[in-house]
């Protein structure tokens, strides 16, 4: 993914003045920045769900977004939201998010409504939902939110394994957790992306 110039504003606030980003395959790579900072604007933009107001996106293949708000619907079981993604993104079978669900242990859920599941049960299904048409590029927004510590440890494995597999995979978050299992940093910053090293962290 090849991001340039990147602004957007809203009414007087600049959010986003001039952001460069490279996401290159076979890569882990990091974003932090405080709330507020524009962190969840940047990954909408990213995602297509914002228009930017200057600045270009450019990808080549699928990607795929999870949220930092879990966009579920509750009377809907574990399995029928993999069945209505399966549908909207035309694969041929389930077999890839069943492996992620294994991954994530949760399997056992399938069958359960998603007004029922804990947060961070909730939070695995959001991130098998953006997982499970095998992107080549992943937007990741806060994805371990409610995990609990094995989940979390779990999660990290998964992320390297999707790198190894060279697909881009960008985490972004207010805290700079686990440094040393990214291969690079950029903290946002007064709407400015730069290394985390040169960001006075």
């Amino acid at each position: 993914m090849e991001v340039r110039g990147l602004r957007h504003a809203y009414g007087r606030r600049d959010v986003l003045r001039g952001v460069d980003l490279d996401l290159q395959p076979g890569r882990l790579s990091g974003i932090v920045g405080e709330n507020g900072a524009g962190k969840s604007t940047l990954l909408k933009i990213l995602a297509g769900e914002l228009r930017a107001q200057r600045g270009t996106v450019r990808h080549p293949g699928r990607f795929g977004y999870c949220p930092q708000e879990v966009v579920l619907n509750d009377a809907l079981t574990v399995r029928q939201h993999l069945l209505y993604f399966k549908a909207a993104f035309q694969l041929p079978d389930l077999e890839h998010a069943e492996e992620i669900m294994d991954v994530l242990r949760f399997s056992g859920y399938a069958d359960d409504r998603a007004g029922v599941l804990s947060g961070g049960t909730r939070q695995k299904l959001n991130l098998t939902l953006a997982l499970m048409h095998d992107p080549q590029v992943l937007l990741l927004d806060e994805p371990y939110q409610g995990f609990d510590w094995d989940t979390y440890r779990r999660f990290w494995d998964l992320a390297a394994r999707l790198r190894d597999a060279g697909r881009s995979v960008l985490v972004v978050s207010h805290l700079a957790y686990d440094i040393e299992r990214l291969d690079e940093l950029w903290r946002l910053d007064c709407g400015v992306l730069q290394p985390y090293e040169t960001a006075g962290a």
